[in-house]
């Protein structure tokens, strides 16, 4: 894969520096081991429908988090320390925004990401302060450049809509590894799910890409309830999918 090499001289690179600048904790032992990270990306015309208070969001895909798959919440005494990202709140502001929030405090998401997920993650060394834990999640969202991508590949929001099985093939065929793809279900009175978030997987060892889902997984089914009844972004069924363009900003 033309990834593979440039990622691992990248996140190498990257490990050394980070581990130089100190800041590092043990995570909290106990029963939260996990087996893979996930670097979970959303688009935020998507995630607006969900809130009243979005303005202007990004009209580009941004990191919602980076996630062990088990576990929350591995240390509560590991709080969240805004002068340790001090460096990075310039990439953090434009490329892990608090979308859904319009209020200027954007560090309690970012709190809430690294005390959920980031005390977890920490079990890597490379992740295990929070400077590592931020700093490599943007290393991550530059390396896979979803938004060039997608319009590389032809994928943009369009009143048009897409096929599930197509984007997720070409997603496929760009990274190498199957990804996995999330919708907001359809209004009862709807038939169309619309593109929220999309999910690449890692490798705990060596955060390699790895499949997110596995060939043959059976598809998902949504009852048709009423959206604020179906909690948000789930795993999209195999059919038409609606990519939304952007909101345009009030005059």
């Amino acid at each position: 894969m033309e990834l593979g090499a440039a990622r691992l001289a990248l996140l190498s690179c990257l490990g050394l520096a980070l581990l130089l600048r100190g800041g590092a904790r043990a995570p909290a032992s106990g029963s939260h081991e996990w087996k893979k990270l996930i670097l979970v990306q959303h688009w935020p015309t998507t995630v607006c429908e969900e809130s009243n208070d979005c303005r202007e969001p990004p009209d580009y895909w941004t990191i919602h988090g980076l996630w062990p798959d088990k576990g929350g919440d591995c240390n509560h005494s590991w709080h969240f320390n805004l002068d340790e990202v001090k460096d990075l709140l310039g990439e953090m502001k434009m490329y892990w925004p608090d979308v859904l929030h319009a209020s200027p405090n954007r560090s309690q998401f970012w709190k809430h990401e690294w005390e959920k997920h980031g005390t977890c993650a920490a079990q890597l060394p490379i992740l295990n302060s929070q400077r590592k834990y931020f700093g490599t999640s943007l290393a991550l969202y530059h390396q896979l450049d979803l938004n060039s991508k997608l319009l590389k590949l032809g994928i943009k929001p369009s009143t048009n809509y897409y096929h599930l099985a197509d984007l997720r093939d070409a997603l496929t065929r760009v990274y190498g590894v199957v990804p996995k793809i999330q919708c907001l279900p359809p209004e009862q009175d709807e038939k169309v799910q619309t593109l929220g978030q999309i999910e690449l997987c890692y490798t705990k060892e060596d955060l390699r890409l790895r499949n997110c889902t596995e060939p043959g997984d059976p598809p998902p089914t949504w009852p048709r309830l009423p959206r604020a009844a179906a909690q948000g972004l789930s795993v999209c069924e195999l059919g038409p999918v609606f990519y939304p363009p952007p909101r345009k900003a009030p005059r």
